[in-house]
């Protein structure tokens, strides 16, 4: 009943996003990413009990390195280190409002190390969507449609004939057979894609069905990654905004490192 009631907010949702995607330019979807990424940044800082200047000063850093990922990316090479000089500047940010904003000295590494974490983890792997998004719409549209398949035909797979454990202490619920079918369902998206997007998305038969193997295996990865964070935190839930699909961060996780995987194996099987 749980997952029904899921695929029914989904079958909603999706139809609204592929429309806000498909039909408008390439910032409007940077809008949507930043408030995304906020909303996201506000539950891991929440979860890490990380509160006032700190968690806006993060949640603001976030916001703009998104801004100028997007504005700069053209300007992206080897030596132009921009990524780079966002992580570095973001550090220094935060390190300086910890040092005026909190005299004591005491548990500084533990305030900034979460503020960083939450930067570097989410507005930080969000950017790659930014790079797909300026390859085309049809990149997004494959990148979520795979996670969602992968998503769907793990819990089918999981919940059927899954029965040893994939990795209980982190995820007491995922199973071998869902890892399998978080692969395979992450192949069959591609192919679906391949032939949906025909006329805009150039793939060949092997390509589509790396780059979807691969969406379904860092995609568990991306689930499990979440999950330590929430089991350290010691929260079901990132928060209950999308009541039964829990919080953004929850929707978030696998897609996270999904995007820049169909990114890397784009670029390394020259299709971008």
């Amino acid at each position: 009943m749980h997952h029904i009631k899921r695929l029914i907010i989904a079958l909603i949702i999706l139809p609204l996003l592929f429309i806000y995607i498909t039909k408008l330019p390439a910032i409007y979807f940077l809008f949507i990413l930043m408030i995304v990424s906020a909303l996201a940044q506000y539950e891991f800082y929440t979860m890490y009990g990380i509160k006032g200047l700190l968690r806006f000063t993060g949640i603001l850093l976030g916001m703009l390195i998104l801004y100028f990922i997007f504005i700069f990316q053209y300007s992206l090479d080897p030596q132009k280190p921009f990524v780079t000089d966002l992580a570095a500047i973001g550090f220094l940010i935060v390190a300086v409002i910890r040092l005026f904003y909190k005299r004591k000295p005491e548990s500084s590494l533990r305030d900034i190390a979460p503020v960083v974490t939450g930067i570097a983890y989410i507005p930080g792997l969000l950017g790659f969507q930014v790079y797909l998004r300026e390859q085309g719409f049809d990149w997004i549209i494959l990148l979520y449609g795979c996670v969602w398949a992968s998503d769907s035909m793990a819990y089918l797979l999981g919940s059927t004939i899954g029965k040893r454990k994939l990795y209980s202490e982190i995820s007491p619920n995922k199973t071998i057979a869902g890892l399998f079918g978080s692969i395979l369902g992450g192949a069959i998206g591609a192919l679906i894609f391949k032939y949906a997007l025909a006329d805009m998305l150039v793939l060949s038969f092997i390509n589509a069905v790396i780059l979807g193997m691969v969406i379904g295996a860092v995609s568990v990865i991306g689930d499990l990654v979440e999950s330590m964070f929430k089991r350290d935190a010691g929260v079901k839930d990132s928060s209950s905004l999308i009541l039964e699909h829990g919080g953004m961060l929850d929707k978030l996780d696998s897609s996270l490192f999904a995007a820049p995987a169909v990114y890397w194996t784009a670029m390394a099987l020259r299709l971008i």
